[in-house]
């Protein structure tokens, strides 16, 4: 087990890697604890919540919305959860995203610890402070920025992942090698995904890697003004298609970083052939990285993207491998390149 204190402008919080749940929440009253988890991880790991007031969410990003967090609230009053309550959200993204803002609004915000349990929540989701809901086909529109006590990092509960959200995860795995280190990237392309779901030190380590590539972002830039927009490589195109066409988010975040990497190739002169390995590698990690899309569709939703400023789009693209940058893109100049099919 290894533990890291980072701090954020308003709460330190501490990172444990390879701790286990039980062993975690041992320094906390009992029956303050309330834990929020989905009906798939409480079926594999039941004996884990036996001992704790539970609230058990359907599993899904369709159910990630406003009236889930409604009845999370509701639920909450109903055990007379007060000021001292401590929200556990142990899940995927979908989950740890509702826990965190339930957190963030309940009293005007409670003690939050998270406890992810697939790839794509430890090396990215549960990790910035980022949470909320999605509003209809709008990724992420309603939320905070709410920092936890602890994220803890059980490698247990990826024993009960399934395989496609090992691939899924992985998109943003690549994603941070992409925008901040060439060198992770070799390393991705000398292994595969079997090689992270057999050797439990060599995905511990690459847990570790991701956080601490997002953790330094995100000191540095808590509230995304700024350095914290390249977490969004690959995001804007890939949310916008994500819950039109009903994809796993990693699937549409690997579509929408082969077509920033086709931007990056107009715009910034990105090698074709780092485009060529970027490419390479999504399909190694069994990743898509394309799909046929109506461009009109995409359109209305880019629209309303949270980085769109005026008549611009506020868009992350490649100089090389291991470079992101943050790049302002006219929208008329954006959607012709839709229009190409990007």
């Amino acid at each position: 087990m290894k533990e890291q204190t980072h701090l954020f402008s308003n709460k330190s919080v501490n990172y444990i890697f390879g701790g286990n749940i039980t062993g975690t929440l041992e320094q906390y009253d009992r029956e303050k604890i309330v834990i929020i988890t989905d009906e798939n991880v409480h079926r594999y790991h039941h004996g884990v919540f036996e001992k704790f007031r539970t609230i058990v969410l359907k599993a899904g990003e369709q159910y990630k919305t406003q009236q889930t967090v409604d009845g999370i609230i509701v639920q909450l009053l109903e055990m007379q959860a007060d000021k001292n309550t401590v929200i556990v959200g142990v899940g995927g993204g979908v989950v740890t995203d509702m826990a965190g803002y339930a957190a963030s609004i309940f009293k005007r915000g409670v003690r939050l610890v998270l406890v992810p349990t697939s790839i794509l929540a430890m090396v990215d989701a549960a990790v910035g402070g980022k949470n909320g809901v999605d509003v209809g086909v709008y990724k992420n529109m309603v939320g905070t920025v709410y920092q936890p006590e602890i994220i803890l990092f059980d490698h247990d509960f990826l024993k009960t992942l399934p395989y496609e959200e090992w691939v899924n995860g992985f998109a943003e795995v690549i994603k941070h090698a992409c925008i901040k280190d060439r060198k992770y990237f070799e390393f991705l392309e000398q292994h595969e995904l079997q090689d992270f779901m057999d050797d439990g030190e060599l995905i511990a380590d690459l847990i570790m890697k991701n956080v601490g590539i997002k953790t330094a972002i995100v000191i540095e830039d808590e509230f995304e003004t700024g350095e914290r927009k390249l977490l969004n490589f690959g995001h804007t195109l890939g949310h916008a298609i994500e819950n039109i066409y009903h994809l796993p988010h990693g699937h549409a975040v690997s579509i929408g970083m082969m077509a920033a990497c086709t931007i990056s190739e107009e715009i910034k002169n990105f090698p074709s052939e780092d485009k060529g390995r970027v490419k390479a590698l999504l399909l190694k990690y069994q990743l898509p990285v394309k799909i046929k899309y109506e461009t009109e569709k995409i359109w209305k939703v880019l629209l309303m993207d949270k980085k769109r400023q005026n008549d611009s789009m506020s868009f992350v693209l490649l100089r090389s491998i291991g470079d992101g940058i943050i790049q302002s893109i006219p929208l008329v100049q954006l959607h012709d390149l839709l229009d190409q099919g990007v």
